[in-house]
């Protein structure tokens, strides 16, 4: 998986949907599960 700043170009792939989960936004793809991105990344405290 993928951290990315920004998931416009992760997003317009054939196949890719945006899911948002736990505050967080997603890019999955059912057809090839390569292609996953978050944005952001975690935080340390």
């Amino acid at each position: 998986m993928k951290v990315l700043s920004s998931l416009k170009s992760a997003k317009n792939r054939p196949g890719c949907q945006i899911v948002k989960r736990k505050g967080r936004v997603y890019v999955i793809n059912k057809d090839n599960p390569r292609l996953k991105a978050v944005q952001g990344k975690k935080k340390k405290r």
